[in-house]
């Protein structure tokens, strides 16, 4: 939900970087859990007693936890996320998916038009092919308006691929898979 920055006052706040599209829900939460997403170690369950959108600082967020009362409290959360069970996250719709379940994905590359001669109705110039898998998404900010990027890990090294329906065809998150046309002029800009 957000990426602590670092210590805000001197009471134990904490500036966070928002990292969800629904800020607005986290000021109505009174418990959420803090740690490293993926880390090693399990997350800890933290009380609010406040939390609200920063006036000064547009994507940012202010947390103030219980029990953390000074700026030496607060520098100790710096770098960690702020968590919510899974049971918890929004229902989005469709055609729109949290980031992390698009990292991990399978990314096949279906062929742009099938094949002019075929000696069967499954010829292999259909099989859709490997490209890589999905390390992360890179989200344009607010100053830079643009389409989401996939960056893709492949054998080659890692290719970025829009998040466009013209060209990520189907997502199946359930099977962890993607299915993209490359165009040729995508292809260039990649090796570029």
């Amino acid at each position: 939900m957000a990426r602590i920055l670092r210590a805000r006052g001197n009471k134990g706040e904490v500036a966070a970087e928002l990292l969800t599209d629904f800020p607005e829900r986290l000021r109505k939460l009174k418990e959420v859990f803090v740690g490293q997403a993926g880390g090693k170690t399990e997350p800890r369950l933290m009380a609010l007693k406040s939390c609200w959108l920063s006036q000064n600082h547009r994507g940012q967020i202010v947390f103030h936890f219980e029990g953390v009362n000074s700026i030496s409290d607060a520098e100790k959360f710096r770098g960690l996320e702020v968590l919510l069970p899974f049971e918890q996250r929004v229902t989005l719709p469709a055609g729109q998916y949290f980031v992390s379940d698009l990292i991990g994905c399978s990314v096949f590359e279906t062929p742009v038009s099938p094949p002019v001669v075929s000696s069967s109705p499954c010829s292999l110039g259909e099989i859709p092919t490997l490209v890589g898998t999905v390390n992360d998404v890179q989200i344009p900010g607010e100053d830079i308006p643009g389409t989401p990027l996939l960056e893709v890990e492949t054998s080659s090294g890692e290719i970025l691929i829009p998040l466009a329906a013209d060209i990520c065809t189907k997502i199946d998150i359930p099977a962890r898979r993607i299915e993209v046309v490359l165009s040729e002029d995508l292809r260039d800009l990649n090796l570029k």
